[in-house]
């Protein structure tokens, strides 16, 4: 599928859906919208990730050369930018479908449905749970498949793409894993997905739970996409959620490296790293023996190598547990604790 990805004002940084799409989808980006950087390239600012044009918008592309428009920034509290709308229009008025992973779904939107409807086009609003949600079952333990899930310090310190890097890794080792999306990116990304911000708290554990059961006895592991953190003043309900809906054998413990505060909410220190380890395991006791084994360090504000390594020294150190920065380093040695030796 060729896509567009809009990233007004926020691409690289702070535009985690472009990113994942970029570097883990399979689709054909013929394009990101980013009135900043317009007649740039992608390439000029990440080049990891697969290259594409940067427009000022959606009109500057060719209505035959897009099959969708994707949203690809994930901004607190999911809202929808008014800025946004002529793009979205211009989408649906050339036939493309449109895929969200905002709070604000599409598909209520009126002026959309009539656009969609006129032309063809699908409204995917990819963080809409299914209706049939109900509470776990405290079952997920009992799948055949080890379940590894990503934890964090705080907000996008980068679990959605340890979840992604070390699935890969473990599939080229020779393990038979797969990915339980939980989040926007990771469901756009895989194609499948309960996105777990959006459910009923009750129902929480058991849209995790739900997703273990489906892939959990038709794979050797299962990398589970972690949402949050659980000193989150605003997010960590979900957090907990996942933690106790999948039942981890092993954590991750995911970070930033230099991060003091929580993103949005600097008013709020982070607290020591043995804090967080004592309060994932102790939270994962009661239903799993879930412990944190090894850590991913986002070193992305460390331009030298040299440095971000010491970072990742310093980090493993701390923590007790082998760590890497999942894109920067190899990723080995984290993999060895989380399944040990290759497949067969």
């Amino acid at each position: 599928m060729r896509v567009a990805i809009l990233a007004h004002e926020q691409f690289p940084d702070r535009a985690k859906t472009a990113l994942g799409v970029l570097r883990y989808a399979d689709h054909d980006v013929v394009g990101v919208l980013d009135r900043e950087n317009a007649g740039e390239d992608v390439a000029d600012f990440v080049t990891d990730v697969q290259d594409a044009p940067i427009y000022e918008g959606m009109a500057a592309l060719e209505a035959d050369a897009v099959d969708a428009l994707l949203i690809g920034i994930a901004p607190i509290g999911g809202g929808f930018e008014d800025s946004w709308r002529e793009d979205v229009r211009t989408a649906l008025e050339y036939g493309c479908d449109v895929i969200s992973g905002l709070h604000y779904f599409l598909s209520e939107d009126e002026e959309f449905v009539r656009l969609a409807d006129e032309n063809g086009c699908e409204l995917r609003d990819v963080r809409k749970p299914p209706a049939d949600l109900t509470v776990a079952e405290g079952v997920a333990g009992e799948v055949d498949a080890e379940i590894i899930l990503t934890v964090g310090t705080d907000c996008s310190v980068g679990k959605m793409t340890t979840t992604m890097e070390l699935a890969d890794a473990a599939r080229d080792a020779g393990h038979d894993a797969a990915v339980v999306p939980t989040g926007q990116t990771g469901i756009v990304i895989e194609g499948w997905g309960n996105p777990i911000d959006r459910v009923v708290s009750d129902f929480t554990a058991g849209a995790v739970e739900e997703m273990i059961l489906e892939k959990g006895d038709d794979h050797d592991y299962l990398f589970v996409e972690g949402q949050g953190s659980i000193v989150h003043p605003a997010y960590s309900a979900v957090t907990c959620g996942i933690l106790h809906g999948s039942m981890p054998d092993r954590l991750v413990l995911c970070h930033d490296a230099g991060r003091e505060a929580i993103h949005g909410y600097e008013s709020f220190d982070l607290p020591a790293l043995k804090t967080y380890i004592d309060l994932y395991e102790g939270l994962s006791a009661p239903v799993s023996d879930g412990e944190v084994v090894a850590g991913a360090l986002n070193t992305t504000g460390l331009k030298d190598d040299d440095a971000a390594r010491e970072a990742v020294d310093e980090y493993a150190d701390a923590i007790g547990a082998p760590a890497t920065d999942v894109i920067r380093f190899d990723a080995a040695d984290v993999l060895e604790a989380l399944v040990g030796e290759p497949g067969v």
